[in-house]
């Protein structure tokens, strides 16, 4: 019954994708271009291709294709996926307004001009037919028939509907291309630092003020690579966090192919080191080899462990996309025997687990995993799926927070979701 039910979700999505490009390719190319010419020929060819590009950047990786064919097609197919959203809003936005300019010119068009004062009604030829006077109707038209002195093209010699068609068509291309080479600016220049400060009641006085830099969802691959990586790591280690957690999906791709881009982490500088969890993407990469490899380049890893800090306890957790491999995550190893006086935050990828957290007395969940929807309106669906999807929020004795994320997984592009890496301040009420 599952497998027919995914199965029906993807054939559906499949059809839907087809008409989206049938109906952009209506309204964009056939529209807009005389038939048989370059400009046809090239649309045609594009509505093709862009999607074919897009599956194959989607589906490289897990097929196992070569690094250097995965970086080929990630670039036009991931990008297409962007603009495929943004143009498709903004041609539901422009649809009306072009239905509404092209009934507003054939009202124009149909108008009857006025008739010329004391100009007969009609005249009589030889033959005895009547003739349309002066200013009249033809024989046998209509009142609101288009006149045949009516101007049939727009002034740069177009019809008027293709004219329409292209002026909405542009406006509406322009505003996807600015909306995500705007989103895509944001990505490749780095993520921004955003400070929170968060009062924990157990938190000893000695600890009031202690930086955690939060860093998720880099998401290195065929796009995003080491100078990503290094633009990372410079950023937190300007914050001079007393403490760095990297809380999963660092990777899209095995150790072999990513290893370079992630080799700056080793330059990552805090006063009690770097700690890591996996996230799911790490499971789809290869979780194993990269948990060994994090540990080569300096960080900590917590697979459902807990390390007793001055002052409080950290604790970490495997991600939930563990559970396929039998390594999940697993709170009574992590925090099943520890003090329950001491202060706990736990580092778990998934917000979805903040629950266990609330039942093993954690008093600070930091995660990542939603990218905040990246692209607007994704963060509604991340809503449906995620307890919260940005920001700080209590859930019972338990606080959760959720970081952005520091890089972007598909297309190199956030709209309305805009990357970060957190420096979270504890704050002791007895301060």
């Amino acid at each position: 019954m599952t497998v027919f039910v995914v199965v029906v979700a993807v054939v559906a999505v499949l059809a839907l994708l087809v008409l989206v490009h049938r109906w952009l390719w209506v309204r964009l190319v056939r529209d807009t271009t005389r038939a048989g010419g370059a400009a046809r020929r090239t649309g045609t060819v594009l509505a093709f291709a862009l999607p074919l590009l897009a599956a194959a950047a989607l589906t490289a990786g897990r097929a196992g294709a070569p690094f250097w064919l995965e970086r080929l097609v990630a670039w036009p197919g991931f990008m297409w996926l962007a603009v495929l959203l943004y143009l498709t809003l903004a041609m539901l936005v422009a649809e009306p307004v072009r239905r509404l300019w092209l009934r507003r010119l054939g009202r124009t068009a149909q108008a009857p001009a006025p008739a010329p004062a004391q100009a007969p009604a009609q005249a009589v030829t030889g033959a005895g037919a009547a003739a349309p006077a002066p200013g009249g109707e033809p024989d046998g038209a209509r009142p609101g028939d288009a006149r045949p002195d009516a101007p049939a093209t727009a002034p740069d010699g177009v019809s008027r509907r293709v004219f329409v068609a292209r002026a909405v068509g542009g406006a509406a291309v322009a505003a996807a291309a600015a909306t995500v080479g705007t989103g895509t600016y944001g990505v490749l220049r780095g993520p921004r630092v955003k400070r929170v400060q968060v009062p924990l009641a157990r938190l000893p006085r000695a600890a009031h003020g202690f930086r955690i830099a939060v860093v998720s969802d880099v998401h290195l691959g065929p796009i995003l690579g080491r100078a990503h990586t290094q633009r990372i790591v410079d950023t937190v280690n300007r914050t001079q966090p007393d403490l760095i957690a990297v809380v999963g999906d660092l990777v899209d791709g095995n150790v072999h192919d990513l290893g370079p881009a992630a080799e700056p982490l080793r330059m990552l500088r805090s006063r009690l080191g770097a700690y890591f969890v996996t996230g799911n993407h790490e499971y789809f990469s290869g979780a194993r080899q990269w948990v060994d490899h994090v540990r080569e380049l300096g960080l900590t890893p917590l697979e459902n462990a807990r390390r007793e800090l001055p002052h409080f306890d950290l604790a970490g957790v495997n991600d939930v996309q563990g559970e396929s491999e039998g390594q999940g995550p697993d709170f009574r190893a992590a925090l099943g025997d520890r003090d329950r006086s001491r202060t706990a935050v736990l580092l778990a990828h998934q917000p979805v687990v903040i629950h266990d957290a609330v039942r093993h007395g954690v008093d600070l969940q930091l995660s990542g995993h939603t990218h905040g929807g990246q692209l607007w309106p994704g963060n509604y669906l991340a809503e449906l799926a995620n307890p919260t999807v940005a920001g700080l929020e209590r859930y019972g004795d338990t606080q959760l927070y959720v970081s952005r994320g520091a890089g972007a997984w598909g297309p190199p592009v956030r709209v309305g979701a805009p990357s970060d890496i957190t420096v979270v301040e504890l704050a002791s009420y007895q301060a």
